[in-house]
């Protein structure tokens, strides 16, 4: 099953504009400067020091490749060939990529129970880096690894009882798997693969494929721990791009509908302690350790993989929701820190320490590029709003579309042509909910994909963008009725304690439901007004907003949801 669109090379794109700038942090502040050193030391010298640090060098190999692909700076590529050399031999002779000693490999020992979860991220970050440099001993390394797997699952046990989490964590293996069949055309990789599904419906197993497929509700699969399951569900959609079994494909999209219709925030996260909640169990505070940040990456990724595999723009929707909030919220706007759990109000605790959500939340920032521009055959998918560039084949000829855009401040833009000669070749622009309507030259569209059909283009043409955009008031329900929360374009926004001193909560301020929020300033970050009334003000006033992304990182309280009426 082919994919519908293809995401352009990350040396094709460049972002600038808001988000762009929190890529460049993500580079500069975080995977350029990471100390490797403790992520591989468990491979150096076995056990390492905590039982999952084996997912920590893969996951970094991963961002910092598609970062090196991204900006083509030699001092990460630098980094990134010592830090792939020394993974690679710290290989045992056997294909052995974890971290664990001999007696307690491949099981649920103490301390000792994340063995193929760890192999699954050493082999996306070795596949990766093969497909970035061509560098042949990283491909040899994932083989040897996917070969030990091999001779260890089923032969010599189960891989459920290898994996924590009903087996989930080990099943999650899929992807970099069923990524070597489409690398290598082994078959032997795509048998396994096969035999990983089965091994969902064993009498212990998740049974992730049946349950979507029946009950169509993750809540009601497995033990509902989200990360692992979206893991093992964008392992199901590289299994539909290799096999074209819609089977497959139905039952994750089942997954997709039930996370959006009842166990998604505004900001574009799932999980409450780290599962997937009840119908409509959406809570805010700290307390219920809300949106994990490997939730909000591993969504982000699953949403990349149905939008190449159907071409539905409502995944690129969600990709925006999640980049614009609960992913960049959960970073420390400097880019350096990042939040294991990102609540809707109360404190954000950036941590500096070796955990899974500092190690996933690069990853997504670094898969941003990829969502922006996509392309099919002769028509090229503007997924973006942002000011932004990408440079892409109509057959033999080169041809770069330069955007140049007024958001987030105004809601325009233009797309101008840059080739060497006339080319033909389609447009389409995704029109988010927020913007419509959006037109594109003659073209107005209220939602999906506004078209521009296949004509000649020439160096210098010009298509101009209008969209909407403005402050809306969203109408909370279920946790959050009779309250509202405040945005601006794809921006969720939250009140700061920082720009609004001398307030004692909050979570008592008041609201109209139709005060919009007015953007105030729009240089050296973005700043919101509203009319509210805290419980002491005899009339409204005037209350400062940031985008949640923005909010709190001072270290003081903020807060979304507010109490509407006045």
């Amino acid at each position: 099953m082919p994919d519908v669109l293809q995401p352009l090379d990350p040396s094709a794109v460049r972002l600038d504009g808001w988000l762009g700038a929190r890529i460049d942090a993500n580079v500069r502040a975080r995977l350029e400067v990471v100390d490797t050193e403790p992520l591989l030391a468990g491979y150096i010298k076995k056990p390492g020091g905590q039982p999952w640090i084996g997912e920590h060098v893969g996951k970094w190999m991963h961002a910092a490749t598609l970062a090196w692909a991204y900006t083509g700076d030699e001092a990460l590529r630098r980094k990134l060939d010592d830090v792939a050399a020394q993974l690679v031999a710290a290989q045992e002779p056997d294909g052995y990529l974890g971290t664990y000693l001999p007696a307690e490999r491949f099981g649920l020992y103490p301390d000792a129970d994340w063995d193929v979860w760890s192999h699954k991220y050493c082999i996306i970050g070795l596949l990766t880096y093969y497909r970035y440099t061509g560098n042949q001993p990283a491909l040899e390394a994932a083989r040897r690894a996917g070969d030990l797997l091999i001779a260890t699952f089923p032969a010599k046990k189960s891989i459920i009882a290898a994996g924590t989490h009903v087996g989930m964590a080990a099943t999650s293996v899929l992807e970099p798997i069923v990524e070597l069949y489409l690398v290598t055309g082994d078959e032997r990789y795509l048998a396994f693969a096969r035999y990983i599904v089965g091994a969902y419906d064993e009498p212990n197993g998740p049974s992730i494929v049946r349950t979507l497929l029946t009950a169509k509700q993750v809540s009601r699969t497995a033990n509902g721990k989200a990360y692992e399951m979206l893991s093992n569900l964008v392992g199901l959609c590289e299994l539909v791009r290799a096999t074209g079994d819609r089977r497959l494909l139905t039952a994750v999209t089942n997954a997709w509908t039930d996370i959006v219709q009842n166990r998604l925030y505004i900001t574009g996260t799932s999980s409450i302690h780290e599962h997937f909640g009840g119908d409509h169990e959406l809570p805010n505070a700290e307390d219920m350790h809300v949106g994990e940040t490997c939730v909000t990456t591993t969504w982000i990724q699953l949403n990349l993989q149905l939008l190449r595999l159907t071409g539905n723009p409502a995944y690129a929707d969600e990709i925006e929701r999640s980049l614009y909030n609960h992913l960049t919220a959960a970073q420390n706007p400097r880019g350096d820190d990042w939040c294991y759990y990102t609540a809707l109000e109360g404190l954000k605790h950036y941590d500096k320490g070796i955990t899974c959500c500092h190690s996933s939340g690069p990853r997504a920032l670094a898969l941003a590029p990829t969502a922006a521009y996509l392309q099919s055959a002769d028509t090229l998918y503007v997924s973006t709003l942002e000011s932004s560039r990408a440079r892409f084949q109509v057959g033999a000829d080169s041809v770069e579309i330069a955007q140049q855009s007024g958001f987030p401040a105004e809601g325009r833009s233009s797309l101008v042509v840059r080739t060497a000669k006339p080319v033909r070749f389609a447009l389409r622009v995704r029109v988010p909910q927020w913007a419509a309507p959006l037109r594109v030259g003659d073209v107005t569209c209220n939602g999906g994909w506004a078209s521009l059909p296949q004509q000649t283009w020439h160096d210098g043409d010009r298509v101009g963008l209008s969209f909407s955009l403005r402050g809306r008031v969203i109408r909370g329900d279920y946790t959050n009725f009779s309250r509202v929360a405040l945005a601006w374009g794809p921006f969720v926004l939250a009140v700061d304690a920082a720009r609004n001193p001398k307030m004692d909560s909050l979570r008592a301020l008041r609201v109209a439901a139709d005060a919009e929020p007015v953007l105030t300033a729009s240089a050296g970050g973005l700043l919101f007004r509203s009319r509210m009334r805290a419980p002491w003000d005899e009339a409204p006033r005037d209350f400062m907003l940031v985008p949640f992304a923005d909010a709190g990182a001072s270290g003081g309280e903020y807060c979304i949801w507010l109490r509407a009426g006045l």
